[in-house]
């Protein structure tokens, strides 16, 4: 007999509206272990799907197939080769990207990012963890990886009742990693970095910027450097702020490995510097703004729009007339008309008049599923000064 989980009414709409996720509220019976493909039933014992089970997780279900369409490894490999093949068509300039992207490949909490030569894999749900066999052998019989490694240590993963590990899965992997974006070139720590080691998802908004760059450029929230780096081949001085001394070497050290001696990085609280670049009367003809996820969650959404229109409001203030601010926010729970919303009120407060140049989003490697807003988490707005 097959594992097969029971849906409510309301579960069954919300699969029929395109949505993977059933959340346990909805769920009306389950025989099946955890992490299992399963049958999903409606209240009429009708099969309307198959999906990855959790017993832990509020998302109990994880959708892979509608209808009676069936779901097992094959459909997992064939999967893993169809979002690979639409990556090698992108033509990317960069030898770093966003192999499988979760849901938005129909490939839900799974992610895989290529580094050069290795790989990074992340399982975020118990039935992708029990799959994680087929997703090696997969990916070591398509691309052939020096290496393959699971950085499976995000905090979500405890929801799934799974332990936090990073592992070598396949070859080796070394301390670093050398890999080019457009003209840059990092070195990459594939253990200790941010997410699976850089933040690919800003690499076309980063080649985006360079259209527009010029002169005394200020980088924001900089981390390794990805903007400060890319600025720096269009502007005549680049200074880069991070709290994180880690992050201000890092960037150090990028900058002399590229040859851009016009970099300069100095480990400060951002909110801090801005308000200190502010009253010594500084001007600035670029300023990025990349922070991390103020709203992690909904109950932080107040004050993170609070530091949203704060950081833009002192950026506005610092723009020269003519000069360009690329804004970011990375927060889920902070929709695109919201954030919006805080730099139009930053722009009434500051005095300052921005026209948007370029409304953007994640790059195309890290696609949005039409109907599931949890995969459209990247906003970027490009704005000029046109004071």
């Amino acid at each position: 007999m097959p594992s097969t989980v029971v849906v409510s009414a309301r579960g069954e709409q919300r699969i029929r509206a395109g949505h993977p996720w059933i959340y346990r509220a909805d769920i009306a019976a389950v025989d099946a272990t955890p992490g299992a493909i399963v049958e999903v039933r409606g209240p009429r014992e009708r099969t309307i799907g198959h999906a990855l089970f959790s017993d832990q997780s509020q998302i109990t279900l994880r959708m892979l197939t509608t209808g009676t369409t069936p779901a097992d490894e094959g459909l997992i490999a064939a999967r893993i080769a169809q979002a690979l093949r639409f990556r090698e068509a992108l033509a990317l300039d960069a030898t770093a990207y966003r192999v499988v992207h979760g849901e938005a490949d129909l490939l839900p909490s799974l992610v895989i990012d290529r580094y050069g030569d290795y790989l990074v894999v992340q399982t975020l749900s118990q039935g992708m963890d029990r799959l994680l066999p087929v997703v090696v052998r997969t990916l070591v019989d398509l691309l052939q990886p020096a290496g393959i490694l699971a950085r499976n240590d995000p905090k979500v993963r405890g929801l799934e009742g799974l332990d936090q590990v990073v592992e070598v899965l396949h070859g080796s992997i070394p301390d670093t990693v050398d890999v080019r974006e457009g003209p840059t070139q990092f070195a990459v720590d594939l253990r200790h970095g941010q997410k699976t080691g850089l933040f690919l998802d800003q690499r076309e908004n980063r080649e985006a910027a360079t259209r527009y760059a010029t002169g005394r450029a200020l980088d924001c929230f900089s981390y390794n450097g990805g903007f400060a780096l890319r600025l720096a081949h269009t502007c005549d001085q680049v200074e880069a702020l991070d709290v994180s001394a880690d992050a201000v070497a890092r960037i150090r050290a990028n900058a002399e490995r590229n040859g851009l001696p016009h970099v300069h990085a100095r480990e400060v609280n951002v909110f801090d510097e801005l308000r200190r670049l502010e009253r010594a009367g500084e001007q600035y003809d670029t300023i990025v703004l990349d922070p991390p996820a103020f709203a992690k969650n909904k109950a932080s959404v107040t004050n993170a729009l609070a530091g949203y229109k704060e950081i833009n409001l002192r950026a506005m203030r610092l723009l020269r007339p003519g000069g360009y601010l690329l804004t970011c926010s990375c927060s889920y729970n902070i929709d695109e008309a919201l954030f919006g919303e805080v730099v139009h009120q930053a722009s009434i407060d500051s005095h300052t008049p921005v026209t948007i140049v370029e409304k953007r989003t994640q790059g195309r490697d890290h696609p949005v599923l039409v109907g599931v807003p949890e995969t459209y988490y990247l906003k970027c707005f490009i704005l000029r000064r046109v004071e």
